[in-house]
């Protein structure tokens, strides 16, 4: 069964001013099909043909290159869409905020933690909020398009929100101000779909 690009649950310029429309466009039906494209050209007629992608994560150290960067490109980038929205970002209440406020202390220094992670990551990669085996949320960075689901990651877990800090995620709006970028991500986080994945 072929991946397919997941439609956006917004249109391309909801996420304006903070990640424009333009970006948009590129990101979700550019690089996030030719992921799609790719991974399915590299697992055609092959076992993993019919393997949900969480499965093909957890098995891809034993896997090709390209089965590694296009699936976990295919997976995050289908997590990123999900967790932003228009009219979102705040800090989040409930559930989510609750286990925020557990974790790091304040939302505050969840943020900063976040952000820091993000800061960080030397080139292209991801920087993420997931929950490890025993439910504790933790913050992490991969490099490229891995991810705390693959089998070689440092830190495994189950992502809950990410943020792409590709420079193809805002540098025609932010160029090299990737703070900036990160900054105003926290205007569009979808805190429901988070708590939904926790």
């Amino acid at each position: 069964m072929a991946f397919t690009l997941p439609a956006l649950p917004y249109s391309f310029d909801a996420l304006e001013p903070h990640i424009d429309t333009r970006t948009m466009e590129i990101h979700h039906g550019k690089h996030h099909q030719a992921y799609v494209t790719n991974l399915n050209t590299a697992i055609e007629n092959t076992e993993w043909a019919d393997k949900s992608i969480e499965e093909i994560l957890a098995n891809v150290s034993r896997l090709s290159p390209a089965v590694r960067n296009n699936g976990g490109g295919h997976y995050n980038h289908s997590l990123f869409w999900q967790i932003m929205g228009p009219g979102k970002g705040g800090v989040p209440t409930g559930i989510i905020g609750d286990a925020i406020q557990g974790s790091f202390g304040s939302f505050d220094a969840f943020k900063e933690a976040l952000s820091k992670a993000g800061m960080g990551r030397f080139g292209s990669g991801w920087a993420w909020l997931s929950k490890d085996a025993q439910g504790k949320l933790f913050i992490s960075s991969t490099p490229n398009q891995d991810n705390p689901l693959m089998d070689l990651a440092e830190q495994k877990g189950t992502p809950i929100l990410g943020v792409d800090v590709w420079e193809h995620a805002y540098y025609l709006h932010y160029q090299n101000r990737r703070a900036d970028y990160l900054n105003a991500f926290f205007n569009v986080i979808n805190w429901d779909a988070v708590a939904a994945r926790l």
